[in-house]
Protein backbone atom coordinates (compact mmCIF):
# COMPACT_ATOMS: atom_id res chain seq x y z
CA UNK A 1 0.00 0.00 0.00
CA UNK A 2 1.15 3.53 -0.73
CA UNK A 3 1.41 6.16 1.97
CA UNK A 4 -1.81 7.76 0.72
CA UNK A 5 -3.77 4.51 0.69
CA UNK A 6 -6.59 3.97 3.17
CA UNK A 7 -7.02 0.49 4.61
CA UNK A 8 -10.47 -0.47 5.84
CA UNK A 9 -10.66 -3.15 8.53
CA UNK A 10 -13.61 -1.93 10.58
CA UNK A 11 -16.95 -0.53 9.37
CA UNK A 12 -19.64 1.34 11.29
CA UNK A 13 -23.09 1.18 9.70
CA UNK A 14 -25.46 3.85 10.98
CA UNK A 15 -29.09 2.77 10.65
CA UNK A 16 -30.37 -0.82 10.83
CA UNK A 17 -33.04 -0.57 8.13
CA UNK A 18 -32.92 -2.70 4.98
CA UNK A 19 -29.92 -0.94 3.44
CA UNK A 20 -27.96 -0.91 6.70
CA UNK A 21 -28.56 -4.54 7.61
CA UNK A 22 -27.75 -5.70 4.07
CA UNK A 23 -24.41 -3.87 4.13
CA UNK A 24 -23.65 -5.09 7.67
CA UNK A 25 -24.39 -8.68 6.57
CA UNK A 26 -22.17 -8.50 3.49
CA UNK A 27 -19.36 -6.73 5.34
CA UNK A 28 -19.32 -9.12 8.31
CA UNK A 29 -19.42 -12.11 5.94
CA UNK A 30 -16.45 -10.62 4.06
CA UNK A 31 -14.28 -10.48 7.18
CA UNK A 32 -14.74 -6.87 8.26
CA UNK A 33 -15.38 -5.93 11.87
CA UNK A 34 -18.83 -4.34 11.78
CA UNK A 35 -20.72 -2.19 14.26
CA UNK A 36 -24.39 -1.80 13.34
CA UNK A 37 -25.97 1.21 15.06
CA UNK A 38 -29.57 2.25 15.50
CA UNK A 39 -31.31 4.29 18.18
CA UNK A 40 -34.16 1.74 18.09
CA UNK A 41 -33.25 -1.41 20.00
CA UNK A 42 -36.21 -3.11 18.33
CA UNK A 43 -34.90 -2.35 14.85
CA UNK A 44 -31.44 -3.53 15.86
CA UNK A 45 -32.91 -6.78 17.14
CA UNK A 46 -34.83 -7.27 13.89
CA UNK A 47 -31.67 -6.61 11.89
CA UNK A 48 -29.63 -9.16 13.83
CA UNK A 49 -32.39 -11.76 13.42
CA UNK A 50 -32.46 -11.04 9.67
CA UNK A 51 -28.67 -11.34 9.39
CA UNK A 52 -28.70 -14.65 11.28
CA UNK A 53 -31.44 -15.95 8.97
CA UNK A 54 -29.46 -14.91 5.89
CA UNK A 55 -26.38 -16.71 7.22
CA UNK A 56 -28.33 -19.85 8.04
CA UNK A 57 -29.90 -19.85 4.57
CA UNK A 58 -26.48 -19.47 2.95
CA UNK A 59 -25.23 -22.35 5.10
CA UNK A 60 -28.18 -24.58 4.14
CA UNK A 61 -27.58 -23.85 0.47
CA UNK A 62 -23.92 -24.80 0.80
CA UNK A 63 -22.72 -21.31 -0.09
CA UNK A 64 -20.76 -20.88 3.14
CA UNK A 65 -19.27 -23.19 5.77
CA UNK A 66 -20.29 -23.26 9.41
CA UNK A 67 -16.98 -21.67 10.35
CA UNK A 68 -17.68 -18.79 7.96
CA UNK A 69 -21.10 -18.22 9.54
CA UNK A 70 -19.56 -18.26 13.00
CA UNK A 71 -16.82 -15.82 11.97
CA UNK A 72 -19.38 -13.44 10.47
CA UNK A 73 -21.41 -13.42 13.68
CA UNK A 74 -18.24 -12.84 15.70
CA UNK A 75 -17.38 -9.88 13.44
CA UNK A 76 -20.74 -8.22 14.15
CA UNK A 77 -21.60 -6.02 17.12
CA UNK A 78 -24.26 -3.39 17.80
CA UNK A 79 -24.51 0.11 19.25
CA UNK A 80 -27.42 2.37 20.17
CA UNK A 81 -25.64 5.72 19.78
CA UNK A 82 -23.63 7.07 16.87
CA UNK A 83 -20.79 8.12 19.16
CA UNK A 84 -20.50 4.58 20.51
CA UNK A 85 -20.24 3.14 16.99
CA UNK A 86 -17.50 5.41 15.64
CA UNK A 87 -14.19 5.15 17.56
CA UNK A 88 -12.64 2.13 15.79
CA UNK A 89 -14.26 2.47 12.37
CA UNK A 90 -12.15 3.03 9.27
CA UNK A 91 -15.32 3.47 7.21
CA UNK A 92 -18.54 5.03 8.52
CA UNK A 93 -21.66 4.64 6.40
CA UNK A 94 -24.97 6.27 7.26
CA UNK A 95 -28.09 4.68 5.77
CA UNK A 96 -30.81 6.95 7.17
CA UNK A 97 -33.80 8.44 5.28
CA UNK A 98 -33.31 11.18 2.66
CA UNK A 99 -33.41 14.17 4.99
CA UNK A 100 -30.60 16.66 4.44
CA UNK A 101 -30.70 18.21 7.92
CA UNK A 102 -30.42 14.79 9.56
CA UNK A 103 -27.52 13.77 7.34
CA UNK A 104 -25.70 17.08 7.90
CA UNK A 105 -26.06 16.56 11.65
CA UNK A 106 -24.65 13.04 11.30
CA UNK A 107 -21.67 14.17 9.22
CA UNK A 108 -20.92 16.84 11.82
CA UNK A 109 -20.88 14.12 14.50
CA UNK A 110 -18.76 11.85 12.29
CA UNK A 111 -16.24 14.63 11.76
CA UNK A 112 -15.98 15.23 15.50
CA UNK A 113 -15.80 11.65 16.81
CA UNK A 114 -14.36 9.52 13.98
CA UNK A 115 -10.77 8.40 13.61
CA UNK A 116 -8.61 10.96 11.86
CA UNK A 117 -8.34 8.91 8.65
CA UNK A 118 -11.86 7.45 8.56
CA UNK A 119 -13.92 7.58 5.38
CA UNK A 120 -17.34 9.21 5.86
CA UNK A 121 -19.98 7.77 3.54
CA UNK A 122 -23.66 8.36 2.87
CA UNK A 123 -26.14 6.04 1.17
CA UNK A 124 -28.12 9.00 -0.17
CA UNK A 125 -29.66 8.57 -3.60
CA UNK A 126 -30.56 12.22 -4.20
CA UNK A 127 -28.74 14.56 -1.82
CA UNK A 128 -25.39 16.21 -2.46
CA UNK A 129 -22.24 14.49 -1.19
CA UNK A 130 -20.38 17.75 -1.76
CA UNK A 131 -22.83 19.60 0.51
CA UNK A 132 -22.44 16.97 3.24
CA UNK A 133 -18.66 17.16 2.92
CA UNK A 134 -18.72 20.93 3.41
CA UNK A 135 -19.71 20.52 7.08
CA UNK A 136 -16.56 18.47 7.74
CA UNK A 137 -12.83 19.12 7.78
CA UNK A 138 -12.20 16.08 5.57
CA UNK A 139 -14.08 16.61 2.30
CA UNK A 140 -11.55 14.42 0.52
CA UNK A 141 -12.73 11.43 2.60
CA UNK A 142 -16.47 11.95 2.02
CA UNK A 143 -18.22 9.74 -0.52
CA UNK A 144 -21.59 8.33 -1.53
CA UNK A 145 -21.94 4.57 -1.11
CA UNK A 146 -25.19 2.83 -1.95
CA UNK A 147 -26.31 -0.76 -2.55
CA UNK A 148 -28.86 -1.27 -5.28
CA UNK A 149 -31.37 -4.02 -4.50
CA UNK A 150 -30.11 -4.53 -0.91
CA UNK A 151 -30.22 -8.13 0.22
CA UNK A 152 -29.77 -9.57 -3.25
CA UNK A 153 -26.47 -11.30 -3.96
CA UNK A 154 -26.25 -9.76 -7.42
CA UNK A 155 -26.55 -6.21 -6.09
CA UNK A 156 -24.37 -3.37 -7.31
CA UNK A 157 -22.44 -1.02 -5.03
CA UNK A 158 -22.55 2.52 -6.39
CA UNK A 159 -19.86 4.96 -5.27
CA UNK A 160 -20.55 8.66 -5.78
CA UNK A 161 -17.65 11.11 -5.88
CA UNK A 162 -18.24 14.58 -4.48
CA UNK A 163 -16.30 17.64 -5.61
CA UNK A 164 -13.29 16.87 -3.38
CA UNK A 165 -13.53 13.08 -2.92
CA UNK A 166 -10.02 11.65 -3.21
CA UNK A 167 -8.85 8.76 -5.36
CA UNK A 168 -7.69 7.06 -2.13
CA UNK A 169 -11.22 7.12 -0.68
CA UNK A 170 -12.67 5.75 -3.92
CA UNK A 171 -10.03 3.01 -4.06
CA UNK A 172 -10.66 1.97 -0.44
CA UNK A 173 -14.44 1.79 -0.93
CA UNK A 174 -13.98 -0.06 -4.22
CA UNK A 175 -11.94 -2.70 -2.40
CA UNK A 176 -14.66 -2.99 0.25
CA UNK A 177 -17.24 -3.55 -2.46
CA UNK A 178 -15.14 -6.17 -4.21
CA UNK A 179 -14.56 -8.07 -0.99
CA UNK A 180 -18.31 -7.99 -0.41
CA UNK A 181 -18.78 -9.60 -3.82
CA UNK A 182 -20.48 -6.58 -5.36
CA UNK A 183 -20.11 -5.04 -8.79
CA UNK A 184 -18.71 -1.58 -8.09
CA UNK A 185 -19.85 1.37 -10.18
CA UNK A 186 -18.14 4.74 -9.67
CA UNK A 187 -19.98 7.88 -10.75
CA UNK A 188 -19.53 11.60 -10.28
CA UNK A 189 -22.15 13.64 -8.49
CA UNK A 190 -24.76 15.15 -10.84
CA UNK A 191 -23.46 18.38 -12.31
CA UNK A 192 -19.96 16.98 -12.70
CA UNK A 193 -18.59 14.38 -15.12
CA UNK A 194 -21.34 11.79 -15.42
CA UNK A 195 -19.41 8.54 -15.35
CA UNK A 196 -16.08 7.39 -14.02
CA UNK A 197 -16.04 3.64 -14.55
CA UNK A 198 -17.13 0.19 -13.55
CA UNK A 199 -15.19 -2.50 -11.75
CA UNK A 200 -16.22 -5.87 -10.47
Amino acid sequence: MTSNAIEVKSIAVIGAGMMGRAIAYSAALSGYEVVLEDVSRGRLQEAIVWIRQMLEEALRQGKIAGSTRDAALKNLSTATTVEEALPKADLILETLPEEMEMKIELFTIFDKFAKSAAILASSTASLSITALAEVTFCAERCIGMRLSAPGQESSVLELVRGKETSDAAVAACTEVGRRMGKQVVVVHEPGREAFAGVSG
